[in-house]
């Protein structure tokens, strides 16, 4: 069916699993609850009795699908709610009745509310991923409706078509779009990563390169152009080149953690390791269980006379490689065959 037609196939792909989710939020309230951070009579009893009767009311609305009634009681009480096992409860409640009455910003206000209280709670970061990309498709359900002719759903469409890898199809979108939006942001970057996903091409490194130049014409701190034309100079041996483009690319997104570690892995190989200890320092202090980083900075350490901490460098390399090793077995011996 061509696209214009009816949904993207990530939109077929996403609706089915989407509703589901929905329907287990929406009417399961159990799962969450039976997770929830404390014993429930003992922390109901903690909070005031005339709050507490107040939420517990919310929530069994919000159990019955009442969610009309529910969510203003909800809403009202429990931010003064002090009890964690309560509050719990109650925004679980929220969250179901907001999506259930297609409240998005209530929904995302609760989810965020919940993962600052409950951090590491594994129900709530299933909740949070499963409940955004429910909006998402709601979104882009909506944007091939509002806009089915607009770039932005064409560009969604050619999205698509690359998680399929179907990159000629895709790059003939990306084209179109680019002749009526010459200087439309992100277009040449898709097209310069489609030519190098089409690594049996003779000219792909060329044609990638070309295009992520043309997208750093557009925007100029983009920093995953920078960091993909490191990699290119990187693979081709072109150490300085590489070095200037992941240190730009580190310098434009300080959250962009792949750069640090490229660009050590390239001060490396061009024997500049003390100037390689800074940037892999940094990586290895925010993805501590990446080996790369501690292989590669244990490298620095050792050529610039730094022995012991080599040495425990190269521990804590070998230890995570180790525990991966470890647990893909143990996946492996778990999957029925």
């Amino acid at each position: 069916m061509p696209f214009s037609e009816g949904k993207t196939d990530t939109q077929l792909r996403l609706s089915s699993s989407v509703s589901c989710i929905l329907v287990c939020l929406v009417l399961s309230p159990a799962r969450a609850f039976a997770q929830s951070p404390a014993n429930s009579n003992a922390s109901v009893r903690s909070d005031s009795p005339e709050r507490a009767t107040s939420i517990e009311r919310g929530i069994d609305l919000a159990a019955k699908g009442q969610c009309e009634e529910a969510l203003p009681v909800l809403r009202k009480q429990t931010p003064h709610v002090t009890v964690k096992e309560l509050k719990y409860r109650a925004l679980m409640a929220t969250v179901r009745c907001a999506m259930k009455e297609r409240d998005d910003r209530a929904t995302a206000d609760t989810l965020f509310d919940m993962k600052r209280e409950f951090p590491e709670d594994p129900e709530v970061l299933y909740m949070t991923s499963q409940v955004f990309l429910e909006i998402a498709e709601r979104a882009s359900q909506d944007l091939t409706v509002v806009a089915p002719n607009s770039y932005q759903t064409r560009e969604l469409q050619a999205e698509t078509l690359e998680s399929q890898e179907k990159w000629a199809e895709a790059v003939a979108i990306y084209k179109k779009i680019l002749e009526e939006n010459p200087k439309l942001r992100g277009i040449h970057f898709r097209l310069g990563r489609a030519a190098l996903s089409q690594s049996e091409l003779p000219t792909s490194t060329e044609d990638a390169k070309k295009e992520f130049a043309a997208e750093l014409a557009i925007d100029p701190v983009n920093a995953a152009v920078e960091f993909w034309l490191g990699e290119i100079a990187r693979r081709d041996g072109q150490w300085d080149e590489a070095i200037l483009h992941f240190t730009a690319a580190a310098k434009i997104d300080a959250n962009f953690t792949d750069p640090l570690l490229a660009l050590g892995m390239a001060l490396n190989s061009a024997g500049r390791s003390l100037e390689a200890i800074t940037p892999l320092e940094q990586y290895v202090k925010v993805s501590a269980d990446d080996p790369a980083g501690h292989y590669q900075l244990s490298l620095a350490y050792a050529r610039t006379d730094r022995k012991e901490d080599a040495v425990r460098e190269m521990a804590i390399h070998q230890r995570l490689v180790q525990k991966k090793d470890a647990a893909v077995s143990g996946k492996a011996v778990a999957t029925p065959r």
